[in-house]
């Protein structure tokens, strides 16, 4: 019984790490894809980029997009 809610345990503990932060942002819709069969990738996860970039699917392959401006009304 003590080995299930260790194992429990470490399984919650590993998925709380993996939980994105508040400051967290999403990558753009891609309404549209390439027709090209195996399209360019400039990144493959968001590490391979620059600061304040992520790693995105984009119309044609992955790119490193920056967030887009968030407009107040």
């Amino acid at each position: 019984m003590k080995a299930v809610a260790a194992l429990l345990l470490v399984g919650m503990l590993i998925l709380w790490a993996e939980l994105p932060t508040g400051s967290a942002w999403s990558c753009p819709p891609v309404r549209f894809t390439c027709a090209l069969h195996n399209p360019r990738n400039q990144c493959l996860v968001d590490r391979h980029c620059p600061r304040g970039r992520k790693c995105c699917r984009t119309f044609c392959g992955k790119k490193c997009v920056s967030r887009s401006p968030v407009i107040h009304v």
